[in-house]
């Protein structure tokens, strides 16, 4: 039995690319956002659902938030592919099955954002604020329940393992050998990309370590999610000049999101 047809195959390569260039989007917002924040403009830091929300109040603010929902069920279905059907041969080893079982964990993750942005276009939801209040409630649930710490100190330790893996991946490069590109776009795309993959890892290795200290201290309050560990190392010596780094870093995670909207290799067994 074929895993998809050849029309589902068509399909899913617009919905990855729309899927892709509606997570650029996303960064953009919330790259852009934290660099007016370091140079002391705009309202401060914010998450995925605060750029979500941001969208809204642009001109034709419904009709993009309801363009992006779909972009991000586009995106939702691809991970949720590469997860199932192993697209790009991670293969069913240790290393095979942790990548694949990140890209189902993105793939729900993406689903809830798409229903976010849906929520916010119909008018369901007020949106708003940052991520840390619901970091710091499943966080306190968490805690509350036989081997809480272990528990929320696990999670930590694995989105802290995935900040490394995006550096090691902005390091090693081999990303590109997915882009349909020539050696003059690659040499142009290369360092946007890899600096974009970089900040971001450093992203989730703050947002980990937050976990883990809140796990040490069992003290759900220093669980920070995107907005609040952006502010977290805004309060910090030269504070400004490092939100500015991570800033242009993640500006350069959504522009690297937009490049695979065009170039990523989109291969779907038929």
């Amino acid at each position: 039995m074929r895993p998809v047809s050849k029309r589902g195959a068509r399909n899913l390569h617009f919905v990855a690319r729309a899927g892709y260039a509606a997570r650029g989007i996303i960064y953009l917002i919330v790259g852009g956002l934290a660099a007016l924040a370091a140079l002391g403009q705009g309202g401060g830091t914010t998450d995925s659902r605060g750029a979500l929300s941001t969208v809204l109040s642009a001109p034709f603010g419904k009709s993009l938030l309801a363009a992006i929902a779909l972009g991000l069920l586009g995106y939702a279905a691809w991970r949720a592919v590469q997860a199932l059907l192993d697209v790009d041969d991670h293969g069913t080893g240790l290393k095979g099955v942790a990548i694949r079982s990140g890209l189902a964990v993105s793939a729900i993750t993406h689903v809830a954002l798409a229903f976010f942005a849906a929520s916010l276009a119909m008018g369901w939801g007020t949106g708003g604020g940052s991520g840390n209040g619901s970091s710091q409630e499943w966080t306190a649930w968490l805690l509350g329940q036989p081997l809480g710490p272990w528990l929320v100190a696990a999670v930590g330790l694995v989105i802290a393992a995935v900040g490394v893996a995006h550096i090691v991946k902005a390091w090693r490069a081999d990303f590109l050998r997915r882009f349909d590109m020539d050696s003059r776009e690659r040499e142009f795309i290369s360092p946007i990309s890899r600096f974009g993959l970089a900040a971001r890892g450093v992203v989730f290795l703050l947002i980990g370590g937050f976990l883990i200290t809140a796990a040490v201290q069992h003290d759900p309050s220093e669980a920070r999610g995107l907005s609040g560990a952006l502010q977290a190392l805004q309060q910090q010596p030269f504070g400004w000049f490092l939100l500015a780094v991570l800033a242009v870093g993640l500006v350069a995670f959504g522009a690297y999101s937009l490049i695979e909207s065009v170039y990523r290799r989109v291969v779907v067994p038929v």
